[in-house]
């Protein structure tokens, strides 16, 4: 699984309801066609199906509310998705985010996670 960190300098509550909040992943996910929630569980998105490219999958979500992290694994379209998950920790004056992707077997380009938590600390900072 490749990983990357960077700093937000907003509070990690505001960066994990920007993450959580499924509606919003479209403006600033490249590549991100839709994001539709399928399921919720205690007021969050369960299982979301993705058009991501040229790809279709669902993918399942598991929370720990409490450390700020979100977990995800391929439902359908194992081959397609991807598992994965992101944490949001506090640090200094803002919040340390890490995020790591495990991409399918179907999947053949390079994983380049850098625009992609680019893109979410410029929504946060925007």
């Amino acid at each position: 699984m490749e990983t990357v960190t960077a700093f937000v300098s907003r509070e990690a509550d505001a960066c994990w309801r920007v993450f959580t909040d499924i509606a919003q992943l479209t403006s600033w996910v490249p590549g991100l066609r839709s994001a539709q929630i399928l399921t919720m569980e205690r007021g969050l998105p369960a299982e979301i199906h993705f058009e991501y490219g040229a790809f279709a999958y669902t993918l399942i979500y598991s929370y720990d509310r409490a450390k700020r992290e979100v977990h995800w694994q391929p439902k359908l379209g194992k081959r397609e998705g991807v598992t994965g998950f992101a944490r949001f920790e506090p640090e200094g004056t803002g919040t340390k985010v890490t995020y790591g992707l495990e991409p399918g077997p179907s999947r053949t380009e390079p994983l380049d996670l850098e625009p992609l938590v680019a893109a979410f600390a410029h929504r946060m900072e925007s």
